[in-house]
């Protein structure tokens, strides 16, 4: 009888949480950015000119971004690892003793630690000790490049949303276009990736509208009050 396969969604966490950032953002500040443009004129061209701009560095900034803060945490990771690999060099008594002691505070009988700890140690110390003591394992590793892919793409597919609305949309009530169009992406956004997460999809699509709505709401705000004193 085959045993059913357990479906976990945290295998997805590191390019999910990335896509979902990503893909959020390039709505967001690029409807914001639109808005705000829209708000103080009263022709196309700034606006969608602003747009494309806004993907464009949107996209980079948040690959550089990810890319930057993931090395960091790999660089942490690899010293670590570097760090165990020496020491169990040279004092594998004593590494060996502290997985014992790990897995005696886990529930287990200090002769069942002592022996589990012995077997994985034989198979594979470092890898014990890096999942073990030091909480890295293949699925939280940092990878970078891929982290700093899937922004930089979910940037540019959620930012080119908000350029297609203001090229299409009629310049009389742009601002309004904007926004519901903005929302209605948001929350798809948001169901996608609770649904692709495995949480809740309601409370999902409540917060990033609600700080969706408060953010364009700012950046129109701001377009009035520059558009008014520039007439002025």
């Amino acid at each position: 009888m085959n045993t059913p396969t357990e479906k976990h969604f945290i295998t997805r966490s590191g390019w999910l949480r990335a896509a979902v950032l990503g893909a959020n953002d390039g709505i967001l500040s690029t409807t914001s950015l639109a808005i705000g443009i829209a708000a103080a004129s009263q022709t196309r061209g700034p606006i969608v000119l602003a747009a494309i701009a806004g993907v464009v560095a949107g996209a980079m900034s948040m690959a550089a971004g990810e890319y930057v803060s993931v090395s960091s945490q790999a660089d942490v990771e690899t010293s670590d690892l570097k760090r165990e690999t020496a020491e169990l060099a040279e004092m594998p008594e004593a590494e060996l003793e502290e997985l014992s002691e790990i897995y005696e505070k886990r529930g287990l009988t200090p002769e069942l630690a002592r022996q589990v700890a012995m077997q994985l140690t034989a198979h594979n110390a470092l890898e014990a000790h890096a999942r073990d003591e030091l909480g890295i394992n293949e699925i939280t590793q940092a990878r970078p490049f891929t982290a700093a892919f899937a922004s930089a793409l979910a940037f540019t597919a959620g930012g080119a949303l908000p350029v297609l609305v203001s090229i299409f949309a009629p310049i009389s009530v742009m601002v309004y276009y904007q926004y519901c169009c903005s929302i209605i992406f948001l929350a798809l956004s948001g169901a996608i990736a609770a649904k692709t997460g495995g949480s809740g999809i309601l409370r999902a699509i409540i917060r990033i509208c609600i700080w969706g709505t408060f953010a364009m709401g700012a950046s129109a705000l701001v377009g009035l009050l520059f558009g008014v004193n520039m007439k002025a």
